[in-house]
């Protein structure tokens, strides 16, 4: 009788036990949920590090400056460097500029939406690049149905212009959109040299996980990209990301007897032709929370320690910059990147040599780069066509008559080059995408 009675006491104190575990851990949960609901209002609790799941996909807002903060607080600043914790000095920030209704006056559930459904873009902008960088940012805005927020890093010099211009730009044309303007910065060691590897600040792109530590996802472009359909559609590509991709880019070259990296690279590449990396899609949170596995140390290292021994080590043995750097830590780490079709970066090696690019031939163009200086010289026509045309259209004009037709007669002046006979590529997903934006215009008149 006396073993059944410990028993029967030891199942109590069982009972009692699980049941003061089971409180704690509710107590534990609706702690963490009212300390999420803090950050998601953006108000300070105590914490600088990043909130955000590293196989979280969803974009996050949280960090970005508000409305009402103005740019009194921003030092404005050269840009050549910054410290060595891998942030924008404390006096320094983005001009920020919003070109729609501010977040104070939208109610937590509009906000929340909000959250959910922009796409973040960013480009880097030195020198003469104004004029394209705008371009690229227009055909954004009149193809895109879901709201953008563009980071434009760009020198000092060129931020008046960015603002003026994009602030002349009617709220009615195309999807709401935001825009905050960074300084061009590089760590202080080798600052020089990041500066002016392959391009000017066109390394900047591989501190932007560094720097906007608050983004969760981000879409890089060079300057010399036009969207030929809305941004939102490449933007769900994130969707298709296992749980080890962290990137997204195109290969460099479809056709390996024509390839760059495989015939002259000095170093490690990615896959059989390389990778080109402008156009990049990145879970920014999984690359800052990656340990990459490279041929320096048989230790992996974060994105922050890899950069500058990648350099280092390469500096003399790469032709093309941070494309290079960014296709041996891929070669390294080939199960991070997941790889999309050509016609998500279309660029003149698709055609010089003859149609090269299968998925462009059944579904058309999505994305048009320019490279090789093709927008501003007479090499291809048919580029610096579609280029003109998205640059001379102005905003409220009906994108059938004044933008689609008239390319459509330019392009047939460029069949005398291989580019300009697959022409009808280009404006094929263009097509579609003026279809579908004028329905929408007419559905919000009704």
């Amino acid at each position: 009788m006396r073993c059944y009675l410990h028993a029967f006491l030891l199942c109590v104190i069982f009972i009692f036990l699980s049941l003061l575990y089971a409180f704690n851990q509710l107590a534990s949960t609706l702690e963490d949920g009212g300390e999420r609901r803090v950050r998601e209002r953006g108000l300070p609790d105590g914490s600088g590090r990043d909130s955000a799941h590293p196989l979280r996909k969803r974009p996050g807002l949280a960090g970005l400056p508000h409305g009402e903060e103005g740019v009194d607080r921003c030092k404005s600043q050269s840009g050549s460097y910054w410290n060595p914790y891998w942030r924008l000095p404390a006096d320094v920030c983005g001009v920020n500029s919003f070109l729609e209704s501010s977040f104070s006056e939208r109610s937590d559930s509009d906000v929340q939406e909000l959250r959910d459904e922009r796409s973040h873009l960013a480009v880097v902008a030195c020198g003469p690049r104004l004029e394209e960088t705008l371009t690229m940012l227009k055909s954004a805005v009149l193809f895109s149905k879901k709201p953008l927020h563009f980071y434009i890093f760009a020198e000092d010099e060129l931020h008046k212009s960015f603002t003026n211009a994009l602030k002349l730009w009617p709220r009615s044309a195309g999807t709401n959109f935001n825009f905050t303007i960074y300084p061009i910065t590089f760590p202080k060691e080798n600052a020089k040299e990041w500066k002016k590897l392959f391009k000017p600040c066109a390394s900047q792109r591989l501190f932007l996980p560094l720097i906007l530590k608050d983004v969760d996802s981000l879409l890089y472009v060079d300057t010399d990209i036009i969207f030929l359909q809305p941004v939102e559609d490449i933007w769900a590509l994130l969707s298709l990301f296992n749980s080890s991709h962290l990137a997204a880019m195109a290969p460099e070259h479809e056709e390996p007897r024509i390839g760059w990296y495989n015939r002259f690279a000095r170093h490690p590449y990615y896959g059989k032709t390389g990778i080109n990396s402008g156009v990049m899609l990145m879970n920014m949170t999984r690359l800052r929370g990656k340990f990459f596995k490279n041929d320096m140390t048989t230790v992996a290292l974060r994105w922050e320690e890899i950069l500058i021994p990648l350099l280092q080590k390469y500096k003399l043995n790469i032709t093309w910059g941070d494309q290079d750097l960014l296709n041996i830590i891929f070669s390294h780490n080939p199960e991070s990147l997941y790889v999309f079709p050509c016609q998500w970066n279309y660029r003149p090696d698709h055609c010089i040599y003859g149609s090269n690019c299968q998925p462009a031939e059944v579904e058309g163009v999505f994305i048009l780069h320019g490279n090789r200086g093709v927008y501003h010289d007479d090499k291809q026509p048919a580029f610096r066509a579609v280029y003109d045309a998205i640059r001379k259209y102005q905003f409220g004009q009906n994108l059938e008559t004044s933008l689609l037709q008239p390319l459509e007669v330019l392009l047939q002046a460029t069949t005398h080059t291989y580019c300009g006979r697959a022409s009808h590529l280009f404006t094929k997903r263009l097509k579609q995408t003026i279809r579908s934006v004028q329905q929408d215009a007419r559905k919000r008149r009704w």
